[in-house]
C-alpha cells in the first residue's frame, strides 16, 4: 500500500497471495475481496500459472459494495473507477468439459469507468479509455480504446473521443 492510498470501513479481504495499492488508490466501504491461495491444494491444482492477486495502479477508485473474486489476477489500470455499487468481478467458474473449477484473469485498462451493477467474467478485458455501461456483462477481451461497451453480453456501442476530460484527469475519484 503506497502513499495516500486508503481502504474504508467494513471491507473484507482474504485468500489473496498479493494485493498492491499504488499511490492515491481509494477503496471505499463494504467491498468483498477474496481469492483462493496458490499453495492451497485440490481446487485449481492444474492451473500452475494462476495468480490470486489484486493489482491497483495509481489513482484507482473502487466505490462501495462490490465483489472482487481474485482467485486469479485482477489488474486495474491507473485512473480507472469501479463506480456505483453491486458490480462483480468473477475470475473463477466451472469448466463443464473438464468438470473442474477453472479461473482466468480480468484486466481493466487505464482511464476506464465501470458503471453500477456490472459483471466481469474471467478472461475478460476492458481496453484503455473505455466505459462499461451500467448492468453490462463483460465476458470476453475487447480491444478498441475510447469505446462505450454495454449490454448482455457487452458489445461496442459508441466511439468516445479523447477530448473527454475524464480521459486526461490527474485526480482519481471524480468529485
Amino acid at each position: 500500500m503506497e502513499a495516500y492510498s486508503s481502504i474504508g470501513h467494513l471491507n473484507v479481504c482474504k485468500g489473496l497471495d498479493l494485493m498492491v495499492l499504488k499511490q492515491h488508490v481509494v477503496i471505499a466501504k463494504g467491498n468483498w475481496i477474496s481469492g483462493f491461495p496458490k499453495e492451497a491444494t485440490g481446487f485449481f491444482a492444474d492451473q500452475k500459472n494462476r495468480l490470486p492477486q489484486l493489482i491497483l495502479e495509481e489513482h484507482v477508485g473502487i466505490s462501495s459494495r462490490h465483489i472482487l473474486d481474485c482467485t486469479n489476477s485482477i489488474t486495474i489500470g491507473k485512473y480507472s473507477t469501479i463506480g456505483g455499487f453491486r458490480s462483480q468481478l468473477l475470475t473463477h467458474s466451472i469448466d463443464l468439459k473438464a468438470s473442474r473449477q477453472s479461473s482466468h484473469p480480468i484486466r481493466i485498462g487505464e482511464y476506464c469507468f465501470i458503471g453500477t451493477d456490472c459483471v466481469l467474467l474471467g478472461g475478460s478485458a476492458l481496453p484503455d479509455y473505455s466505459v462499461l455501461g451500467a448492468k453490462s456483462l463483460l465476458n470476453k477481451a475487447h480491444e478498441e480504446n475510447y469505446t462505450l461497451y454495454a449490454g448482455v453480453p457487452a458489445q461496442p456501442v459508441k466511439k468516445l473521443t479523447d477530448e473527454y476530460l475524464y480521459f486526461s484527469r490527474e485526480i482519481g475519484f471524480v468529485s
